[in-house]
């Protein structure tokens, strides 16, 4: 598996600029299919194509579902961004937005948050959130461990889902991956008591690394992936799967 075509780091540290574009470092580019390119939209515009425009601009709230961040020091005010105070739920990574847009179609009683470093990822998702009329959806452009960090308020989420984070294969670089020996603790602050952390990678490795420091966490205990979720595949599992290769599964809940 060519694992070069991974997302960008995720690894607990500052963010991108928010005056330029986020482009992958060397070697560590996109997982984009071959001849794809990145959207090249300027950051600050959600570029509504003129025929969409009225049917879904009217019918949200917001009709650009990308939020603005206007610090990155201080903690969202998510009554600002959602119309309805519900449950909340985080995907840390949302790629194409396919799996997240899935899940807030079938779940209108909860809000949805996707967070993703490349533009041409966190674009997919306010296109199809706002095709889908979706006022339960918002996306944020910043690294993932920014966000769960210093941006998601304390308490704040029901549930974090974490699925095919980039592996950092080689072990010099295993300092990089989002889930290390810090993230139990940075969910369990972010997460309601009994709030859930979902878990999913291709790669054994970094399956067996996740499955160490969540065990060795005081702050949760082992819990199920429901079938429903489950069954809710990513834009990478998709690929995964018809290439026959297993996805690997995890959950987690946070003590009472």
């Amino acid at each position: 598996m060519n694992r070069s075509k991974r997302p960008a780091s995720q690894a607990i540290g500052a963010p991108f600029s928010l005056s330029q574009p986020a482009a992958p470092k060397p070697g560590e580019g996109g997982r984009e299919r071959a001849g794809v390119k990145e959207s090249r939209l300027n950051e600050g515009h959600s570029a509504i194509p003129e025929g969409e425009r009225s049917d879904t601009a009217t019918r949200l709230p917001n009709p650009f579902l990308l939020v603005t961040l206007h610090s990155i020091v201080e903690p969202l005010v998510l009554s600002q961004f959602f119309s309805t105070s519900q449950p909340l739920e985080v995907e840390l990574g949302c790629g194409d937005a396919s799996f997240l847009v899935d899940l807030a179609q079938r779940h209108p009683e909860k809000n949805f948050i996707g967070v993703e470093r490349l533009l041409g990822r966190i674009t997919k998702l306010d296109r199809k959130g706002r095709r889908a009329a979706l006022a339960n959806l918002r996306g944020v452009r910043i690294e993932s461990s920014y966000f769960l960090q210093y941006l998601l308020p304390p308490h704040s989420a029901h549930a974090i889902h974490v699925y095919f984070p980039d592996p950092w294969p080689k072990k010099r670089h295993h300092k990089n991956r989002l889930i290390n020996e810090r993230f139990p603790a940075l969910a369990a602050a972010a997460l309601v008591p009994g709030g859930k952390v979902y878990l999913r990678t291709d790669d054994p490795p970094y399956f067996a690394q996740m499955t160490e420091v969540f065990d060795a966490a005081k702050q949760f205990r082992i819990s199920e992936t429901p079938a429903e979720l489950a069954g809710l595949l990513t834009d990478f599992e998709k690929e995964f799967s018809a290439r026959g290769i297993k996805t690997l599964r995890a959950a987690y809940q946070t003590m009472d």
